[in-house]
Order: structure tokens, then sequence, then C-alpha cells
């Protein structure tokens, strides 16, 4: 369980009531305080505790109202309050300060503008928001580990997202949460909106509408689409693995891969392990081993068992991780045993991804595998989206690419992954941080060159975007 900050005023009566009392009951909660400010002395003291906690208001405010003479005056979460009124604003460009401003941004000005696009449409790419605005769209089905929790409820983790896009890459993003879970509304929806945008970033849609959903907006739209819980997931895994296969001294084409929950994030990383040229991936979700010899429903996992497996492994994950360099999970908690790690070939790799717990904790294979990774932030190894999707789209707008190629991902990853130097490589350093400023750079500029190589970049001055690092800035105005 991820811990969270708590602000509490309370009033103690000092004389019924010791403060060292009022502490020792928060910590028998779970609580720890961080911090103590006296608001008002005197026999009726009201104090703010900042209490960091696992444990939750609930319980730590029973706590404190099991000490005599203390009566709790208000208690708040830090996380709620940062998001009071939520955490985007629209801010213009431009100040509106004469008469003569006013008629150039809106009317009569702005009509020549109109005119300029409608006489040649690819001109809104240099005079609208579109150039560096990306639209992040979620029906709230899949969000996070939380599940299918509605439009209204996404809306802070896309927000969440949009400001990660600002922050780390320049690009303006905005959430866009629907009502509905219907794919054809979705499909038709997002299609009427692209005009504004220069990409679509689609978030927590659930498995397996998600791969329909954005296979018919890539074939309907010029701009790219990318479901990064697929994708983004994929890519900076495949970065992770790279390096921690280097680590061990293990080749990629050499190795045989476990992928362990074939949702949408499993069927992109089985289908980025093709690109990256491993050998052998057997996949693995809750029915066991995807077997060629059986018919599925779920059209993914048709094509996965069609394309995994090369030596025809029978039975669960037992079976498949027999003498396997590296088990992938994107599953649930729970779901790996230690004996079966001990059961893999020498050194061998685990990234157990599941979120907010991991397949197993890491603390239950130290000493048997070489390396290991997670997607938590109190591990080593966060295996974190973050490092993918601002690079990405910022080369992708850069560039004006009309789709994200598979090439353009393999590139990504390996852009990441050339982050981390042989130097600083080791079994709990395989990936950067999310706050290397280096990351942003090299992937903008691998995706770039990949979607030259793939030819769907249709700026058509590839040489500028290279010589001035500071292009994918000027091109977003910033």
């Amino acid at each position: 369980m991820n811990g969270s900050n708590l602000i509490v005023r309370l009033e103690m009566d000092t004389d019924r009531a010791a403060f060292g009392a009022i502490a020792t009951a928060i910590g028998a909660a779970g609580g720890d305080i961080v911090a103590i400010d006296v608001i008002r002395p005197g026999q009726k003291s009201i104090r703010d505790l900042t209490i960091r906690s696992d444990a939750g208001q609930e319980a730590i405010a029973a706590a404190i109202r099991s000490v005599e003479g203390v009566r709790i005056v208000n208690i708040s979460d830090q996380t709620l309050l940062i998001h009071l009124g939520g955490k985007l604003e629209v801010t213009p460009r431009i100040k509106i300060r004469t008469r003569d401003d006013l008629s150039r941004v809106y009317t009569p000005g702005v009509a020549k503008v109109c005119m300029a696009i409608h006489e040649d449409p690819a001109s809104a790419f240099s005079l609208t928001i579109k150039r560096n605005t990306v639209a992040v769209v979620s029906d709230g089905s899949a969000v996070l580990g939380l599940g299918n929790i509605g439009p209204a409820a996404a809306m802070p983790v896309m927000e969440g997202k949009a400001m990660l896009f600002k922050e780390l890459a320049g690009v303006d993003a905005f959430p866009i949460c629907l009502d509905t879970q219907d794919s054809d509304a979705i499909v038709e929806i997002v299609r009427s909106l692209a005009p504004g945008f220069g990409g679509i970033n689609l978030e927590d849609i659930s498995s397996p509408r998600c791969f329909e959903i954005e296979r018919r907006l890539q074939e309907l739209l010029d701009i790219p689409v990318f479901h990064d819980d697929q994708h983004g997931t994929a890519v900076v895994l495949i970065a992770a693995l790279m390096n921690a296969a280097k680590c061990v001294g293990k080749r990629m084409d050499a190795l045989r891969v476990v992928v362990c929950g074939i949702g949408a994030a499993g069927m992109s990383i089985v289908r980025m392990l093709h690109s990256a040229g491993v050998p052998s991936v057997v996949a693995v979700d809750r029915e066991g081993i995807l077997d060629r010899d059986r018919a599925y429903d779920n059209p993914a996992w048709q094509w996965c068992a069609q394309n995994t497996n090369p030596e025809g492994r029978k039975g669960g994950l037992t079976e498949a991780l027999v003498g396997a360099d590296v088990f992938i999970g994107v599953s649930g908690p729970g779901v790996l045993q230690a004996e079966q790690v001990r059961s893999m070939a020498a050194d061998p790799i685990v990234f157990a991804m599941a979120n907010p717990e991991p397949e197993i904790r890491p603390d239950l294979i130290q000493g048997i595998a070489a390396v290991i990774g997670t997607g938590r932030s109190d591990y080593p190894n966060q295996i974190n989206n973050v490092l993918c999707f601002p690079g990405i789209f910022r080369g992708a707008l850069d560039c004006r690419a009309s789709r994200i190629t598979e090439g353009m991902k393999l590139a990504a990853a390996k852009a990441i992954a050339a982050v981390v130097t042989d130097e600083q490589l080791s079994s709990e350093y395989i990936v950067p941080s999310v706050f290397n400023a280096a990351v942003v750079e090299n992937v903008r500029k691998a995706v770039i060159d990949a979607a030259y190589a793939d030819k769907v970049a249709r700026r058509q001055d590839k040489r500028s975007l290279h010589d001035d690092e500071k292009a994918g800035q000027a091109e977003a105005g910033m």
C-alpha cells in the first residue's frame, strides 16, 4: 500500500493528556509524526501534526481519539489537498492588452488564419496548438490497479499524465475522460476530436477492447495513436531487459523468456520481444501456457498462441519457467513463488511488475534472482512508463509523424537503455531515473530517426531537428 501524509489539527487539554501518549498511540497505529506545529499554546493547546502513515486516515484518527483529553479539530490528506481544483489550467501564450491585440487574436484578424488553414489543412500544425498538443483519452475501465472505476474517478490520473507530458517534454496534453465504454462510440468520439490534436494517448482502457480501439483509430487518423498501458510498458521493459541481459552476460538473441499475464501490456511485450530478436517466448495466462493447438476467442491470444512457445510446452507457469532466463510478470500479486525462480536458468532475471503488489516481493528472491525489477518506486529498477511516453510523443510531434511504428518503439527502448552507461550498470541500476534529463532528449532523437527510416515523418527538414537540440522546444513554442 502507498503511504500518505496526513495533517491532523488537534486540541489537547494539557491537564489531562501528555503529548507522549498521543505520539505512542499514533506509532502503535502505524503512523510516524514527521512535523509538529504549535498553533495555540496553553492549557487548551492546538497543534498541527504531519503524520506519515500506511495505515490510513481512519486508523490514525481512531488512535488519537483513544487518548483522553484530546479532540481532533480537523484531519486532511496532503495528497487530496494538492488535487483540490484539479492539477491543470489553461494559460494563454499571448497577452491581450490592447484593442489591437484583441483584433489580431480574435475577430476580425483570426479570419485570415482560418482561411489559411481552410486552403492548406496541413498548416494547422503551424498555426494552432495542434502541433504540440496530445489528447489523453480514457474510459475509466482499467485505472491503475483500481479496475473499472469510471471516467470521473479516472480524471486525477489523466491530469497527472498531462502534467508529466508538460514537465518532462514540454508537450501540452489535455485529459479527456469519456462516459462510455462502447468501443464504437469511443472510436467515433476520438476521431471527431482529432483535428485539434497532434497525437492521441489512450490510457487505462481495458483489454481486449483496447486493441481494437487503438487499431481502428490508427486506421482512421493521420496522427500518432499510442496506448501507453500496452506500448509504454513494453518499451521500458525492453530497455530494462537489454541492460539486465548485459549485466548477467547473456545475449538478447539467446534468451528464453516467460511472459505471465497476456492482457494489454503482456501482448505488447510479446510483440516487442520478437522485434528485439528474442527467439523463445512462452506466454502464460490464467488458463496456462498459450498453446498453438488450441483455439481462443480472444484474437490477441490466438495470435500469441501461434507466435510463441516454439518448444511446444504444456502446463502452467511452473512448467514454463523451468530453464527460463527471464520472468516478466504483468499479472497479479503472489503469482510467482521462490521455488519457481530456483527452477530457472543460472542468473535468472525477474521483472515482477504487477501494481501495487508485485507477483513476488523482491526480498523473497534476493540471492536467487540475479536482477530484479518491479513497477514500484520503493524498490530498485522501477519499470515506469514515464521513461517512455514523453520522449516518444516529443519526437513524434517534432517530426510530425503520422503514426508510431514498431521501429520507433524499439528505437525508444534502445535510447532509454543507452542512458545507463557501462560504468553505471549494475544489478540494481538497469534503467535511468525518470528525472534524468537525458532520457527525453535521447528518446526524442531516436524516435525522429526511426520515423524517417519508417517513412512516417512529414517534416521535410530532418537535419534541422538534430542540428538544434532545442528544435522541439522551438517547434512547441516554449
